[in-house]
This record gives C-alpha cells, structure tokens and sequence, in this order.
C-alpha cells in the first residue's frame, strides 16, 4: 500500500512502522486497520522515549532544556523561541491552553496581551494568581504546543502529538490537584477525544488520576462576551475541586 507524505507523518508520531514492499526476512509487518489510513485519533497523553532522550524521566532543568532545542515538527523553523511555561511548580491548579500566539512567541511566555490580562482577573475572581502571593495562590500555566503555528493557525494533530510528552512530563511534575483545559484544542488533547467544548465543559473528567475542569479560552472570550457567565460557572466548579481536593 503507498501512504501519502502526511500519512507517513501522522503515523509515524503514532509510533506505527510501515511496509510498502516485502519485509525483511526477520520481520513480520503488522497489517493494519483500512481505517486508519484515512483518520488518525486525538493523541493519548503518554509519555514516550524517542530521539529527544526519556522525557519521563526528566527533571525541571532538562525538560526546559529539552523543550528550548526540540526540532521534532517543523514549528522549530518559523517559532523565535519555545513557550515553556510559568508558575509556581508546586501549583494546586495547573492551567493548560492551546498554542502560543504572537506575543507569546516574542516574550516567551503564555497568556499574554488581553487575553492574558483577562485570564488573571479571571484567576483573581477565585482567589489565584499566575505568580504573586504566597505559594498556595500560584497556579502553573502551560500550553499544548511549545511553539506559535504560524499565522496562529490551528495546532496540526502531528504537532499536538509530537509536544503531548513535554505536556504530560510537566504535569508529572507539578502534581497539580486540578487541571483546567483552556480551549478546544487543550481539553480535547488531554482527554483524547473530539467531542467539541460544549459537552466537555460543566462536569469534571479525569487526565489519569487528576480531576480535569474544561472552559473556554480567554481569547475566545473576548471575541464572545455571551459565554463569560458560562465561563464563570466553570470556574466556579474548579474552585469547588479543589476545595474538596485540600
């Protein structure tokens, strides 16, 4: 069977290995499902060990490190820097969002501009913060993909796949009581689904054992003023998490 160059791509982020002609004598190629050559599913949150060492077992400086030089995908070419993170790395609630946007890939950091600004009185309203006050108040804030798509396009499935192992080794190492996906494409990264962001949000999921809360991302919020009070109610719940979760 021949397989087009984005099929190869997305495959091979999946860790499946392809025959187009006969094997080697030693081994046996693995037929696969006539489905899959036409859709790949949402990445699950594993962690592997691939060409950029054993992610699992890293520890905050080698992570960074290995975040900072990654050239997995082909964002490494157009990003000016990664977005690795920010916060308190102790945090009981760890935010999670979508891509780096332009200012993000200027100052390196995640949830900047309005959008930023609006994601902090947000955390304000439930008695949190991005890095002030003592460690309790501290949330950490990352993001699904370390690099900025360029023309703040959608995040390709190959890319989320190729950074789904710097996002699961971060939320390793904060150990957070919560995680609050921020957008489509957070929540539906984390939970390995592609139901859309209005049946996810409301209730709480589970990213292996730690309660997850889905809301809208703050960028979407200011284009859509109406969801704000939906907004609020999800945050209401995640306060209510982790009050439970103390």
């Amino acid at each position: 069977m021949r397989w087009s160059e984005r099929q190869r791509e997305m495959l091979a982020a999946m860790g499946v290995r392809l025959f187009e002609s006969s094997p080697p004598a030693a081994t046996h190629a693995v037929e696969l499902p006539a489905a899959l050559a036409e859709a790949v599913p949402a990445p699950t949150p594993t962690v592997p060990t691939d060409a950029r060492g054993d992610i699992g077992a890293m520890d905050w400086p080698a992570l960074r490190a290995a975040v900072a030089g990654c050239r997995a995908c082909g964002l490494c070419e157009s990003r000016k820097q990664t977005v690795f993170g920010v916060g308190s790395e102790q945090a009981r609630l760890m935010i999670v969002g979508e891509a780096p946007g332009e200012q993000e890939d200027v100052q390196g950091e995640p949830f900047v501009g309005q959008a930023g600004k609006l994601l902090d009185n947000m955390l304000r309203a439930i008695g949190l913060t991005r890095g002030e006050g003592p460690p309790e108040r501290q949330v950490f804030i990352a993001n699904t993909l370390k690099c900025r798509p360029p023309r703040n396009r959608n995040p390709d499935p190959t890319e989320t796949a190729r950074c789904a192992p710097f996002l699961s080794r971060q939320i390793e190492l904060v150990r957070p009581r919560l995680l609050l996906a921020m957008g489509r494409f957070a929540a539906q990264s984390l939970l390995a689904t592609d139901e859309p962001i209005g049946r996810l949000r409301g209730r709480v999921h589970r990213w292996r054992d730690t309660p997850l809360v889905v809301t809208y991302h703050p960028a979407y919020l200011l284009r859509t003023l109406a969801d704000k009070a939906r907004a609020w109610d999800d945050l209401c719940l995640a306060a209510s998490v982790l009050e439970q979760t103390q």
